[in-house]
Parts: C-alpha cells; sequence; structure tokens
C-alpha cells in the first residue's frame, strides 16, 4: 500500500507541474497563466515578423529576453527586457505569469524584472507578442485595454506605429537611450526625447548636454524645422499630436512590406534604417548629427574625435584608452587615462628637467568649461597653467588666455583649413617628451616657451631630405595607372592640407607633382580589402576612358591608406556653380544644356559601353566635375564596387536632401542602372532652377522643388517659371521644355517607365521626341494639395490616423500599367 501510495502522491506532483508550467507550444505567440518560458523556447507573431525570447547580443556570454526580427537574416534586437540585470542560463532561467504580472526569474529563481502592475486578474493574464513587436500584457477575460505594453517602455529602438512620448500629467519623458555598446544592451550615455514646451526632439550626452534638435515643429508644412528631408518623404507616414494630456510624435510605412525602424545607436545618433532582403542587410536611410564628431563627448575624457580620417577616436598623446575592450566594441564613452603623473607644482628651474612640459596640438576645436587667465603672452599663460596643479591644458589667443581644469571632453580635431581651429597645449610628464612622437608638432617648453634653434635646423635638414627623395620608386602597372607610395602622396598634397571636398567614399585634396602637374587626391574610406584585389578592381577602374568621366592616373595602397589619383578640375563641381548666389560666373543655359548631355553621355558610357554594367549609386552635383573649358566630367564611378557596395556609407554622407534616392532603395529590390537615372532626373531639376530641390524660395516658403515642375510640365505652364531667375529667361524654350520633361520621366516610381540613359543622350541630341509624362505617383500628393504634404489626419480631432492615399497601391497599379512604356518615346518623323 506504501508504494501505491507514493506512486500516486509523484503522479499528483508531476500533473500539477505540467499543468501550471506547460511549455510554450511551437509558434504560438502567447504566453497564459499556466505556461512558462525557458531555454531555446521563443513567441513568434502571428505574421511571423517577430519573435520573443532568451538572446545574446553579438558575442556576449549574457542573455536576455529580446524582441527580434524574426524574417531577418542578421540577428537585430528591437526590445530587450532586463537590459540593465542580464542572466548567464537561459535553461534555468523562466519568463512566466506570475501575480498577473509576467516576470523573469534568475538562475536562482529570483525575480529580476517584472510588469511591475497591479493586477486582480491573476489567473486570467497573458502576454502576447503583436505583429508590429510590440509584447502587449492583457486581462484575459477583458483585451481590450492593456494592462502593460512594450512600447511604452522603449530601449533603442522605434519601432512604425509607436511613440516617443511626455505625459503632461505624470510629468515624464519616454526616452530612447542607446545600449552602451554593439554587445552590451544596458543603459548608454546617448538619449532622444522630447521636449513639449518647444515641440522638437532632442538628443542629450548623460542626461545633460544637448547637442541636437530636431527644430520645433511646423503644423502648416508638416515636418520639423530642422529636418528638411520629411518634404520630399514618400515612405513614412507621420504625426504629431499634442493635446491636454499629452505630446508625441509617430510614424507608419506606408509599404507594410518595408522593414524599418529607428534606432539610438552607440554612435549617438539617431538612425533610420530599412532591411534588404536582396543584400541582407541594413541600409542606412537617414542619421542625424550627420557627422561623429558632432556627438557630445563622443570620444570621451582626453579623446579627440577626428572626422578627417577614420578610427574617429584617438588617445591624446601621453594617454590610452581606459578600456581597451570597450573601445574595440565603440564604446568611448570611458576616455583615456594618462600613463604617467604629473609632476604637480615642481617649477623651479633648478628643477626644470623633471618639470612638466606641454604638447602643442594645432587646429582643434576646443573642449568646454575653460577658465579665462588674466595673462599677456603664451609663456605667461603657460605658466598659470603649471601653477595650478589641477590644470591639463591652455590655450592662447587673441591676447586671451584660456585653462582647463580636469579632464577634457568634447575635443575634435579639425582639418588644416577650417579657420575655427585653435591651438591646445596639453600638459604632460616632462618622461613623455623623451619618446619617440613622429609627426606629432613641436613641443614647448613650459617656462622657456621657445623651440630650441637646434630643432629647428633638424626640421629643415628633413624637409630637405624628403622634397630631394620625393616620389623615388615610382612604378608603372596595367595600363597608364601609376602606383604612388603613400609619402609621395603626402608630399604631393602637403600632409593633406587642401581639402576640396569630401564624398560618401572619402576626402578629396589638391596635390602637385614633380612635374607641376595638378592632381587630385581622394582617400578613401571603409576599405577592407587585400592589395591584390585592390589593384586588380583600379587597374579595371583605370581602364574605363571616356571624355566626360574623370580619368584615373594612380592610386596607391599601403597598409589601410587607399588612395585614387585624378585629373584636378579646376572648375571644381557643378553643385558649386549652381547654388551660390553670389557666384560670379554663373553657368548660362547652354552650359547648363551641355552639362547634361555630356553626364548622360558618360553614365551611357558606364551603363552601357563597359565590359559591365558600372552603377554609380551617387550620382548628384557633387559628383560632376567641371574641366577648365567646363566640361562635364563624372566622378566617384567605380567606388560603389571598390568599396564592396557598402551603399550605407554612400547614404550616410549625402549633402542636402534624400531627394536623389530612388524608392528601390527603401522596397528592397536589386538595384540596376535606373537607380542612377531617377538620381539623375532629380540632378536636372536642380540644373534647371539653380537651387537645391527643397530649398527655401524667394517668397520664404518651402518648397519641393520637383513636385512643382512636375505640374508645371504636365499642366502646359510657363516652363520659365523654373528657370534659375539669375538667367533672366535667356534659355532656349525647346531645350529648357524637352530637359523639363526628361527629368519628370526619369524620376518615374516604376523603374520600367524611366528612360535609359542611352535615351535620354538621344532625347538631349534631338533625336528622339519625348511625349508628355506623368506626374510620379510619389509625387502626385503634392501635387494635388498644392505643394504640401499632408500624410494624415488630426489625431486631435478626434479622426483616426490613417494616410490620406496608400502608395503601396499605387505602386502596384503602377507595375500594371508597365506596358505602356514603349509608346512614351518615340522618333521624329
Amino acid at each position: 500500500m506504501g508504494v501505491r501510495t507514493n506512486s500516486y502522491f509523484i503522479f499528483s506532483l508531476l500533473f500539477l507541474f505540467f499543468t501550471f508550467n506547460l511549455p510554450i507550444s511551437l509558434g504560438s505567440d502567447t504566453i497564459s497563466a499556466n505556461q512558462s518560458l525557458s531555454g531555446d523556447q521563443t513567441l513568434v507573431s502571428s505574421n511571423g515578423t517577430f519573435k520573443l525570447g532568451f538572446f545574446q547580443p553579438g558575442n556576449s556570454s549574457n542573455y536576455y529576453i529580446c524582441i527580434v526580427y524574426n524574417q531577418v537574416s542578421i540577428q537585430t534586437i528591437a526590445w530587450v527586457a532586463n537590459r540593465d540585470t542580464p542572466i548567464s542560463d537561459k535553461y534555468s532561467s523562466v519568463l512566466k505569469i506570475m501575480d498577473g504580472n509576467l516576470v523573469l526569474l534568475n538562475e536562482s529563481q529570483i525575480p529580476i524584472w517584472s510588469t511591475n502592475q497591479n493586477s486582480t486578474a491573476s489567473t486570467s493574464v497573458v502576454a502576447v507578442l503583436g505583429d508590429d513587436g510590440n509584447l502587449v500584457v492583457t486581462d484575459g477575460s477583458n483585451s481590450t485595454k492593456p494592462l502593460w505594453q512594450s512600447i511604452d517602455f522603449p530601449v533603442n529602438t522605434w519601432l512604425p506605429g509607436s511613440k516617443i512620448a511626455y505625459n503632461k500629467i505624470t510629468k515624464t519623458h519616454q526616452n530612447l537611450t542607446s545600449w552602451k555598446n554593439s554587445e552590451d544592451p544596458s543603459q548608454g550615455l546617448f538619449s532622444l526625447w522630447l521636449d513639449a514646451t518647444n515641440n522638437q526632439y532632442v538628443i542629450s550626452w548623460n542626461g545633460s548636454e544637448q547637442y541636437w534638435t530636431s527644430g520645433p515643429w511646423n503644423a502648416q508644412e508638416q515636418i520639423f524645422s530642422l529636418v528638411p528631408e520629411m518634404r520630399s518623404n514618400y515612405i513614412y507616414n507621420f504625426s504629431y499630436v499634442d493635446n491636454e494630456n499629452e505630446s508625441y510624435f509617430m510614424y507608419w510605412v506606408y509599404n507594410p512590406t518595408i522593414i524599418t525602424r529607428f534606432i539610438m545607436d552607440v554612435s549617438g545618433q539617431i538612425k533610420q534604417l530599412t532591411w534588404l532582403e536582396t543584400t541582407e542587410q541594413w541600409n542606412l536611410f537617414w542619421s542625424q548629427p550627420r557627422e561623429q564628431c558632432q556627438v557630445y563627448a563622443f570620444c570621451g575624457a582626453f579623446g579627440a574625435c577626428n572626422q578627417i580620417t577614420q578610427p574617429f577616436c584617438n588617445c591624446l598623446d601621453g594617454f590610452s584608452p581606459q578600456s581597451v575592450g570597450d573601445w574595440n566594441l565603440s564604446d568611448y564613452s570611458g576616455g583615456c587615462v594618462r600613463e604617467t603623473g604629473l609632476q604637480c607644482g615642481n617649477t623651479s628651474v633648478a628643477n626644470q628637467e623633471s618639470t612638466d612640459k606641454f604638447y602643442e596640438y594645432p587646429n582643434m576645436g576646443l573642449p568646454d568649461n575653460s577658465l579665462s587667465v588674466a595673462s599677456t603672452s603664451t609663456t605667461g599663460c603657460a605658466s598659470s597653467c603649471l601653477n595650478n596643479c589641477s590644470c591639463t591644458a591652455y590655450s592662447y589667443y587673441g591676447n586671451g588666455c584660456s585653462i582647463w581644469i580636469g579632464e577634457l571632453v568634447n575635443l575634435q580635431q579639425l582639418s588644416p583649413n577650417d579657420g575655427s581651429g585653435r591651438t591646445l597645449y596639453l600638459r604632460l610628464a616632462a618622461s613623455e617628451f623623451s619618446k619617440s612622437k613622429e609627426n606629432k608638432g613641436i613641443i614647448i617648453g613650459a617656462v622657456a616657451g621657445s623651440v630650441s634653434v637646434v630643432l629647428l635646423l633638424g626640421l629643415v635638414f628633413i624637409l630637405i631630405w624628403k622634397r630631394q627623395r620625393r616620389f623615388v620608386g615610382k612604378t608603372k602597372v596595367e595600363g597608364s595607372l601609376v602606383a604612388f607610395g603613400y609619402r609621395d602622396l603626402q608630399t604631393a598634397t602637403k600632409n593633406f592640407s587642401e581639402k576640396l571636398g569630401g564624398g560618401g567614399f572619402g576626402s578629396v585634396f589638391k596635390g602637385t607633382l614633380p612635374d607641376s602637374t595638378v592632381i587630385a587626391v581622394k582617400r578613401l574610406e571603409s576599405i577592407s580589402q587585400g592589395e591584390k584585389q585592390f589593384r586588380s578592381e583600379v587597374s579595371t577602374i583605370g581602364n574605363i576612358q571616356h571624355v566626360n568621366l574623370v580619368r584615373l592616373r594612380g592610386f596607391c595602397s599601403d597598409g589601410n591608406e587607399k588612395l585614387l589619383v585624378y585629373d584636378y578640375m579646376p572648375n571644381g563641381s557643378l553643385d558649386s556653380h549652381l547654388f551660390h548666389e553670389k557666384e560670379v560666373q554663373v553657368l548660362d543655359w547652354k552650359m547648363r544644356y551641355e552639362t547634361a548631355l555630356g553626364t548622360a553621355r558618360g553614365l551611357t558610357y558606364l551603363h552601357e559601353k563597359c565590359r559591365d554594367c558600372i552603377i554609380h549609386c551617387d550620382i548628384k552635383p557633387e559628383n560632376i566635375l567641371l574641366d577648365a573649358e567646363f566640361c562635364p566630367k563624372v566622378a566617384d564611378f567605380g567606388l560603389a564596387k571598390l568599396i564592396g557596395r557598402e551603399f550605407s556609407r554612400v547614404l550616410t554622407t549625402m549633402r542636402g536632401t534624400r531627394g536623389y534616392l530612388a524608392p528601390e532603395w527603401i522596397s528592397g529590390v536589386a538595384i540596376t542602372a535606373k537607380a542612377d537615372v531617377y538620381s539623375y532626373g532629380m540632378m536636372l531639376f536642380e540644373l534647371v532652377s539653380g537651387r537645391r530641390n527643397s530649398d527655401q524660395s524667394q517668397d520664404g516658403n518651402f518648397k519641393f522643388f520637383p513636385t512643382w515642375a512636375a505640374s508645371v510640365v504636365v499642366e502646359g505652364g510657363d516652363v520659365f517659371s523654373l528657370l534659375d531667375h539669375r538667367l533672366e529667361k535667356n534659355a532656349d524654350e525647346e531645350e529648357l521644355r524637352r530637359i523639363a520633361r526628361v527629368a519628370c520621366w526619369c524620376i518615374q516610381d516604376d523603374e520600367n517607365h524611366r528612360p535609359t540613359m542611352g535615351q535620354v543622350v538621344q532625347i538631349l541630341e534631338g533625336v528622339l521626341e519625348v511625349n508628355l509624362p506623368r506626374i510620379p505617383r510619389s509625387l502626385q500628393l503634392l501635387a494635388e494639395n498644392h505643394e504640401h504634404i499632408i500624410f494624415y489626419t488630426d489625431s486631435s480631432s478626434g479622426q483616426s490616423l490613417q494616410p490620406q492615399r496608400s502608395l503601396a497601391t499605387d505602386s502596384s497599379q503602377a507595375k500594371s500599367t508597365s506596358s505602356t512604356t514603349s509608346s512614351t518615346l518615340s522618333y521624329k518623323s
């Protein structure tokens, strides 16, 4: 009897265990009161977009309860429950419903995270993972109102349909806060939040220093004033709500098949990314601040941010990273620590050899929180710093002395031609000056205040010796390309001192060869190719020759340094002649038309005449250069392939608006040569108007020029109204109408409706007649609403938040009419 009784007791315990701790069924999106989640078990939203479970970010050994994208091949975390309290064993930890809350128990069955809601319906509470990425806890018997939802507690990701709000009743902010680094989701230093007083979003460092703002919400134009890209939007639907309870901003995607996310990145930048299935990568669509070094204190204490070369952060001389591991994960917040302690207070001349000295850093963006000291000379300013044991640096400029006490934060290394740069003198131990500091400037003694004659003579000798050795060992490679040494180009460009411009692939500097030939040297960024592969790709580009393409003269591959040497274009880029009202020589209409035609010919050669079709991927006025005779030449062709098609890098640095980008960049379909056609069409509008497509007009209002131009063309309006006012209508009317029609055809939403660049050349040459275009569907909202995008109805009035028109539907309709393409262009009779 005893055995039967024990067996019955054990069976009862097992029955109770499996009754109240049922595992999650495969593919379920719900945790009920009698279920739990542990180990490799997951919840999957009903449409399969999102998944919840125990995950490890990157190479981390810690586990977190995360919501991830289920249909994205790269593990991408959208939300983390226990961001500050990780667990080490996912099999002995459990997520379950307890006392009406969703609770995470660690390895010791101790609650480390909970929804913390007061609920009396403990037995009927369920947690459901929605198709929008929102984890909702509700009373199963009354699910109309959530008890708790994850979108009210954002981490670093802002999903479509969610909001970052300010609660006027509780006076609390929802913050979008960065991770600490790429493998640690704990709270970082950078946060995005809504300043409801000014109706604007701001990014702050450490909850205090604000370094970016969206500008206030403009209700009339339906944009944030400092985010002009919103004007040319055809992907997202926006809404700003300000009522008595709260203020918030929301966004949706017109096409629900597009996977997109808005994140507060570890870089301190806000970024909008879209998943491209064809390339299996997240494509960077938009980011702010545009430049990394605009992020406050990005490199931490005693770290200097350098926008010219990568990596962006470097420790000052005499300092090293506080945590090398964090720096390897792009977490520079810990900054740098001093390698040798200072000889504080020892300022006597007798002990000059051990006295702290100053290291010179020219062209610096000076750190904040300086103190002004009365001094009439650099030497006196240096002495004032030495006499203060807490002083770490000084700067003397314009008869003014500034010193810094304690840590130096928010330092920037500026380019040599940046007029705002100042010289910073960093205090170091005297022993630091016995170490080798190649190419680090001039060491200044704390008391002597001048450089020794011997050092000056030595520098002169070195300069003469370098000049004598210039370009020794220069070799020829395939074709006419020259393999330059890095020091040769360093000498030719005077240490890269005269910057001509910059773009998605790197910065360009002016240089002069020994034979007085002027060159342009592009310093490439984000190159990870080996020597052999790089030479092979460069050789391919070097063999491409056309009168409307910038000629590649040579290259340099020296370790991580990869440079390309081009012919110098004395008249600069097209944008410098179009967008400056004070430009002495305004491009006349003949030059503009020839520029449009020459650019089209160059692109036709890349698309149709090369052995492999070359897609430029970054057509804009900055990449159209003008030689001495103002002949247009396309620059940067072939670099997308050379960089490894890291298009996100290109998009990050595009100037002006995003209006050059074809819709297929976002929709996830394969990029073809028609993407260049779209960008070319947008550039044509700027060539005609002489201003950016989203610039402020003369009447003080903002207009998206392509929308207005398209309506004028289609409705038969006055084409001279589109022309740059500086030309005073001095243009050929037929050419103006032709180029405007071409531009409208080039920016059609469906790439099948766009002409090829070869057809564009024939149209501009007068061989082909171009029919009247249609207004592109992505611009019809603007045209039909008097140049103002109305993406939503006012939620404060109680109306539902729905886009007034579905572009996804329009797109499908466009595809059904693609068969009409052949009739749009016909030869002249």
